[in-house]
């Protein structure tokens, strides 16, 4: 943006601050090298927010290349320069470390399908917001995301001794499985999902609903048992 840049990482390590610092520190040396100029580029310090990937992910990939467009400085992404847009829609070739393929597979197995169903669903979002979930101004999810990071960062702060080894993930069951032992299809989604034996792209061909709805199955459903 004019003023700000909004940034989607995944990290396997606890090292965004390291990885931060070295982004702007670099980017800042760059701009001063090329305008002549010395000192702070950017004021203060930045904000992470941590996203529930199951419910949020989509939403935030499509937040983020509509931005401008939301803003009214374009009229369309094509028209913004900035943005992971021209490469997820095969304009230009990506970097490395973009993770295109990783999005788009959310959408369909075939490049030319996944990116159209990609351009159809950020054309959707023009009124749509996901800040108002925003919980503690850090987490984008609901109360039980909330809660689980809130405890596993007291154990990182507690003693070494303190914090449980990783339970080894169990093999998920079917999908045919979930459905018979849920009350209701949506909550055989939401479990499915949640076992972390299938994208979301599998669930909705099983289903056989739209991507973007198992997505909001996740969210929806969630919220309704944390309200129950």
């Amino acid at each position: 943006m004019n003023n700000h840049y909004h940034l989607l990482i995944e990290t396997p390590d606890a090292n965004l601050s390291k990885g931060m610092r070295q982004l702007n520190g670099v980017f800042t040396q760059s701009i001063n090298r090329k305008h002549h100029r010395v000192g702070h580029l950017f004021q203060g310090r930045y904000k992470s927010i941590l996203v529930d990937k199951d419910a949020y992910l989509l939403e935030l990939c499509r937040y983020i290349v509509f931005n401008p467009v939301r803003a009214k400085m374009v009229d369309t992404p094509d028209d913004w320069l900035w943005s992971s847009w021209h490469y997820m829609v095969g304009k230009e070739t990506p970097p490395n470390w973009l993770a295109t393929d990783a999005l788009l597979n959310y959408f369909d197995k075939k490049r030319v399908v996944a990116i159209a169903e990609y351009v159809h669903f950020v054309g959707e979002g023009v009124n749509k917001t996901i800040w108002d979930d925003l919980q503690h101004q850090i987490f984008l999810g609901d109360d039980d995301f909330v809660e689980k990071h809130q405890l596993l960062q007291e154990q990182l702060e507690g003693d070494v001794s303190e914090i449980p080894f990783k339970q080894r993930s169990v093999s998920p069951l079917s999908l045919g499985e979930y459905l018979t032992l849920s009350n209701t299809r949506n909550e055989a989604i939401v479990k499915a999902y949640q076992s972390g034996g299938y994208t979301m792209k599998e669930i909705d061909a099983y289903f056989k609903i739209h991507y973007s709805v198992v997505s909001r199955i996740v969210a929806i459903e969630k919220n309704k048992n944390n309200a129950e």
